[in-house]
């Protein structure tokens, strides 16, 4: 069975940790009209989130790692 291609959009928009967690290098809803959010809505959009389990394991496999 031939080696699978990784993807490229997909290695754009996450990265993998060195214990094989994924995170998003972009965060959703941070880009404009911040005055709307409250403090503490824009402390936590600040920070890295983990992507769920499942869909990590669909991350990895086609970023071929």
């Amino acid at each position: 069975m031939p080696k699978l291609k990784t993807r490229s959009s997909i290695t754009k928009r996450f990265k993998i940790t060195k214990r094989g967690k994924v995170l998003p290098y972009g965060c959703a809803n941070t880009s404009h009209i911040m005055s709307k959010k409250n403090a503490k809505r824009r402390r936590r959009l600040r920070k890295p989130v983990v992507v769920a389990s499942g869909q990590a394991k669909m991350i990895r496999r086609q970023m071929g790692k």
